[in-house]
């Protein structure tokens, strides 16, 4: 092998995998954002799952961009492993598109799709028309990748040790290992396929020769499933595994029913007999649909299988951690948004339980109260950063007026949640202050204290569920319980004074006391913000 066959070859691949990039983003944006969406509304039905799986797979041309779209969701806790299962069957079955397309071998016309699609994309001004001219380009791109690499291959017809190493290839075990092994340096297996079709057309390889490839290269595009896994929750690793599970249990069965004498290659070569690069694709259609067929009713086993080899512990509300956030769900950008709403309000209720175990510290004398406040104002200030981070990141996507808007909104809701942890902050300070120097508070002073902490907790409560659902009349009713709350202040700092002036109270407790009634009133401003944050979406505000 030469350093022009080398430079072909690259060439050649270089193109094939631009073409079939470029075809995809086409097909991804002619069809939408619905088509990424349909991923949002799987339900537990399996079926549904590996048919949206499939179809996903065989408009973006890459079960890889599929699986490591499932290993986010899962990680973001959009979609179970029940769902995931189903989807990445069908995104294995889906991956088969590319070589069906590289077998109908349209190489001739690929340059005439080009010029046309050149000619949709400079002189259209629709979008759409222009999605569809990339589509072409990337298709006819697609076809002269492949015709270069067929051409480099020329030279090896005659190469005896490339011959003696296509032999060696006739053994599984080396076969497998080679597919996979050229899968996971190229990361697609899509394009490993098409190398293999371009030998098969140049007579280099069989059918028999290359079935054994083919099955390990099946098995090397879960690589960049498991890639993306690294650092992902445990859920989003048994997705990877998962993956990785179904294609080696069905390399495995076809290896052995082979063995025991199943004509598989005989039967796919009588379909297609006058085509190599037929027989190729007709067998990595057939290994896929079968495999996904005959695992199908198992899931449900594979997914304990996952849970039994991936150990983790169940993750609570109340870790330092993104629960719902994962950067690969960035490029599905209306599932990103909803996403980030879910991650706000888990910020907003650890801001509010906050607010609740101070005061519980305060009136109980409860030292673990105070010790959880302290740890869970730590995961707000992280949320509150790492929140912000993907807002910045959301504001460059291509999204609706209306989205951006939320967006907007929620910079603001964000801040206004951080500093509802800020109070609750200063309440347990009070409590430790408090249970320090014994305080002593009266019995009166104690039902007041708790009369408008239940006011306030219900104004944020009412507020985050507004906010959740976009429910503008519970956020109206936020808006009016505000000013009770106010006139609710001056009334408990008022009789309050009296007491102070009757020597009913210490001074240092009045001081305390008067300062956990400013800090609840301005939880309560914090908690009107949020709510009229989702009356005007942002766009002003009355603190």
């Amino acid at each position: 092998m030469n350093s022009n066959m080398l430079i072909m070859l690259a060439g050649g691949l270089g193109l094939f995998i631009y073409g079939m990039k470029m075809m995809g983003d086409g097909l991804e944006k002619a069809a939408g954002s619905r088509l990424k969406r349909l991923l949002e509304i799987l339900t537990e039905n399996r079926f549904m799952g590996l048919l949206v799986g499939a179809i996903v797979t065989a408009i973006i041309q890459s079960s890889s961009a599929t699986t490591v779209m499932v290993v986010g969701f899962v990680n973001a806790s959009i979609m179970t492993l029940s769902q995931a299962v189903g989807v990445i069957m069908g995104a294995n079955i889906g991956t088969t598109m590319t070589a069906f397309l590289i077998s109908l071998n349209l190489t001739t016309i690929a340059p005439i799709v080009v010029f046309f699609g050149v000619g949709l994309v400079f002189f259209s001004k629709r979008k759409s028309i222009k999605s569809i001219g990339e589509i072409l380009i990337g298709f006819g791109i697609l076809f002269m990748g492949m015709d270069f690499m067929s051409k480099s291959m020329e030279p090896l017809r005659t190469n005896v040790a490339f011959q003696h190493i296509l032999l060696s290839m006739t053994n599984p075990i080396l076969g497998v290992l080679a597919g996979a092994a050229m899968t996971v340096i190229l990361q697609s297996s899509s394009a490993s396929v098409g190398i293999l079709q371009a030998l098969a057309a140049q007579g280099l390889i069989g059918l028999d020769g290359a079935i054994f490839i083919l099955f390990g290269q099946n098995i090397g595009t879960c690589i960049t499933a498991i890639l993306a896994s690294i650092g992902t929750n445990t859920n989003a690793k048994r997705a990877a595994f998962i993956h990785l599970s179904i294609k080696v249990i069905g390399t495995s069965i076809f290896m052995i029913a082979m063995a025991i004498g199943l004509p598989f290659v005989e039967l796919v070569m009588q379909i297609s007999p006058d085509s190599p690069m037929s027989q190729i694709a007709n067998a990595h259609i057939a290994f896929n649909i079968i495999t996904a067929a005959l695992l199908f009713p198992f899931g449900g086993l594979i997914v304990k299988l996952s849970e039994n080899v991936i150990h983790g512990k169940k993750q609570e509300l109340n870790e330092k951690r993104l629960m719902y956030l994962d950067k690969r769900i960035l490029e599905t950008p209306p599932i990103a948004v909803a996403q980030i709403i879910k991650e706000v309000i888990r910020m907003a209720n650890l801001s509010k339980n906050n607010v609740e175990l101070a005061m519980k510290a305060y009136l109980d004398r409860e030292q673990s109260a105070i010790d959880d406040v302290y740890r869970h104002e730590e995961i707000i200030n992280y949320l509150n950063q790492e929140i912000t981070q993907y807002l910045v990141l959301c504001n460059g996507l291509e999204l609706p007026e209306k989205d951006l808007r939320l967006i907007s909104g929620l910079y603001h809701v964000v801040n206004d949640i951080e500093r509802i942890g800020d109070h609750a902050e200063n309440l347990v300070e009070y409590a430790e202050y408090s249970i320090e120097n014994s305080l002593v508070f009266s019995d009166i002073a104690q039902a007041e204290l708790t009369d408008m902490t239940g006011k306030v907790t219900d104004m944020l409560n009412k507020s985050f569920k507004a906010l959740d659902n976009r429910d503008h009349e519970l956020a109206k009713m936020v808006y009016s319980q505000e000013e009770e709350v106010n006139e609710l202040k001056d009334k408990l700092r008022e009789s309050h004074i009296d007491r102070l002036n009757e020597q009913k109270c210490a001074p240092n407790s009045g001081v305390i006391f008067l300062d956990i009634v400013t800090n609840l009133e301005r939880i309560a401003d914090h908690a009107t913000n949020i709510a009229q944050s989702v009356l005007d979406e942002g766009k002003s505000r009355k603190y």
